[in-house]
C-alpha cells in the first residue's frame, strides 16, 4: 500500500463505523493563543474536549497536518523524529470509550480487509493501574497477560494542565530479529521502551478524568462524558506496511530524496542524514506556507525560517551551493496532492517565498564568511 492509500483505509475505516470525516485543520492556530502552530491531531478540537464547544458530531475522524519543533535537533538523525507529519486519528466525544476504541484499532491493523498486520507481531501497553483496558486487551481480544506492558505511575497518562485527562493504551508492532543486533528478544519491549525493533504505532487516550494541578492524580474526578482521542502516525505505519528501515525510507519522502539526489555531489546512501533533514524540512516549508504562515523575525515565522536554514546547511554538506530547496516544492506537491488538492494552486506562491528566503540566506552566509576571512587574514 502506498501512503495515500494508508490514510485513505484509515479514514474509510472510521466512516464506516458511524464516525464524520472532517478535512485537516489548518496548521495555524484558530482562535488559541496557547499554539504557535498546530502539534496534534486533537489541538483543533480542544473546544469540544473542555465541553466549550458542542462538536458537529460525536464521532470524528481525520488525518491532521502537523508541526513539532521541539526535537529538531533529531530530525534526520533518528529513524522516526519529523517536523511535519500526519496524525491519523478517530475520536469520541461522549459517544464509545474503551471497548470500541480498542476493538476497532485491533481490527484496522490485523483485518485483511484493512492492514492485515500479523497478531503476534503486536503488544499492547496499559497504564499501571488500568484494570479496564487489562480485561479488555485480555479477555475480549485475547492477549496473553505476559504480553500486556503496564506502564509506571508516571508514564503513560495524558495530561496537559487543568481540564480533560486520562490513562492511555498503546499498541506497539515488532519489527523483527533484523533490528535487534543484541538479540535481545521480547525482553527488549519490557526493559528498554525506546529501540528500533518495538515500535509504537497507535496511541489511545482514554480521556476520562478532569485534571486538576493542586490535588493528586488518585483523587481526580471523572468526567461526566468521557471522550476518546486516538492517534497514529502516518509516517510510522507507512514505514511498518512497506517495511523501510525508517520512515524516510517510504513513498512518503523517497521522490524527495530522489529529486535532491541529481542536484548533490554525493548520493543518498553516503549522506542519509542530511537527505533526510531536507526531505522533512522542505515538506513543513511547503505545508505551513500554503496554511499561510510566513517566513518572519519571531514567532511562528522564525520557526520556518530555522528550518528553512537548517535544510540549506545540510545542502551545503552534500555539495548544493545555490539555492534548491524552491525546486523541490513542485515534488512535495505532486506526491501529497491526491489528498491535499489545494497545494498545487500554492505552488508558484510557496516556490518564490522559498527561493527569496533562501537567496537572502545565501547572502548572508558569503558575508559571513567573507567576514571570518578578513579576520583571519589580518590576525596574521
Amino acid at each position: 500500500m502506498t501512503g495515500n492509500e494508508i490514510r485513505k483505509k484509515f479514514l474509510k475505516f472510521f466512516q464506516d463505523r458511524g464516525h464524520l470525516m472532517l478535512p485537516s485543520a489548518s496548521l495555524i492556530p484558530q482562535d488559541d493563543p496557547t499554539l504557535l502552530i498546530i502539534g496534534a491531531g486533537m489541538a483543533p478540537f480542544k473546544p469540544f474536549f473542555t465541553g466549550k464547544m458542542k462538536p458537529p458530531a460525536t464521532r470524528i475522524t481525520t488525518c491532521q497536518k502537523c508541526v513539532r519543533t521541539g526535537d529538531i535537533e533529531n530530525v534526520g538523525r533518528t529513524a522516526r523524529h519529523h517536523t511535519y507529519f500526519e496524525m491519523l486519528g478517530n475520536f469520541s466525544f461522549g459517544d464509545y470509550f474503551k471497548h470500541e476504541a480498542i476493538a476497532w484499532s485491533w481490527e484496522f491493523l490485523t483485518s485483511p480487509k484493512w492492514v492485515g498486520l500479523d497478531p503476534d507481531r503486536l503488544y499492547p501497553s496499559i497504564y499501571l493501574d488500568d484494570d479496564e483496558a487489562f480485561e479488555i486487551w485480555n479477555k475480549e481480544i485475547g492477549i496473553p497477560e505476559e504480553r500486556i506492558f503496564r506502564f509506571g505511575k508516571e508514564d503513560n497518562f495524558w495530561e496537559h494542565g487543568a481540564g480533560p485527562c486520562g490513562p492511555c493504551s498503546e499498541i506497539y508492532y515488532d519489527r523483527g530479529e533484523k533490528y535487534d543486533p543484541d538479540h535481545i528478544g521480547e525482553r527488549l519491549f519490557f526493559e528498554e521502551m525506546e529501540n528500533d525493533r518495538y515500535v509504537e504505532i497507535w496511541n489511545i487516550v482514554f480521556s476520562q478524568f478532569d485534571c486538576d494541578p493542586t490535588i493528586d492524580r488518585k483523587d481526580y474526578k471523572e468526567l461526566p462524558h468521557k471522550n476518546i482521542d486516538t492517534g497514529m502516525g502516518l509516517e510510522r505505519i507507512t514505514s511498518i506496511i512497506q517495511e523501510g528501515e525508517t520512515n524516510f525510507d517510504t513513498d512518503l519522502f523517497l521522490p524527495i530524496i530522489h529529486a535532491t539526489e541529481e542536484l548533490a555531489d554525493v548520493k543518498y546512501a553516503e549522506d542519509k542524514m542530511a537527505y533526510r533533514v531536507i526531505a522533512d524540512h522542505i515538506r513543513t516549508v511547503t505545508f505551513a506556507l500554503s496554511d499561510g504562515a510566513m517566513f518572519d523575525r519571531a514567532g511562528r515565522g522564525y520557526v520556518l525560517r530555522r528550518i528553512l536554514r537548517r535544510a540549506v546547511r545540510y545542502g551545503k554538506n552534500i555539495g548544493i551551493d545555490k539555492p534548491f530547496l524552491y525546486t523541490l516544492v513542485d515534488v512535495v506537491v505532486d506526491n501529497m496532492k491526491e489528498f491535499y488538492d489545494y497545494l498545487p494552486e500554492k505552488a508558484e506562491f510557496v516556490k518564490e517565498a522559498v527561493k527569496k528566503e533562501e537567496v537572502a540566506f545565501h547572502k548572508t552566509l558569503s558575508q559571513g564568511e567573507k567576514k571570518i576571512k578578513d579576520v583571519i587574514a589580518h590576525s596574521d
